[in-house]
């Protein structure tokens, strides 16, 4: 597939480009689960509040996955201890990890209603 296909700009002739669309279900994919941005999205209203909660959690173990990658390519810097500064990004990440399982607990209880 060459660049013309993906919908980019290529250079002379005329501008095709793609339209940044994202939809519900991307936006989950790609690790979105606050019930306040993806009510930005119409279908989320026709949802019944148990597939907002299951749409949720997918949000949730997708982000919790991506954190925890990220954590293991940090730690696995070569020569990582000589690396004072990534110490910094790991507790990020991790404070982010803590924030994760603070939001879902709260949301378990606000969806459980």
């Amino acid at each position: 597939m060459g660049f013309e296909d993906a919908g980019e700009f290529v250079g002379g002739g005329g501008t095709k480009t793609a339209s940044p669309v994202m939809t519900l279900q991307k936006a989950v994919d790609m690790g979105e689960y606050d019930p306040d941005f993806l009510a930005t999205f119409p279908e989320w209203h026709q949802l019944s509040r148990h597939l907002q909660w299951v749409m949720i959690r997918e949000g949730l173990k997708v982000r919790t996955g991506q954190l925890r990658v990220h954590w293991a390519e940090m730690v696995n810097q070569p020569d990582f201890s000589k690396k004072p500064y990534l110490a910094l990004a790991l507790k990020n990440i991790e404070k982010q990890l803590e924030g994760l399982q603070y939001d879902e607990e709260k949301l378990q209880v606000e969806y459980s209603q």
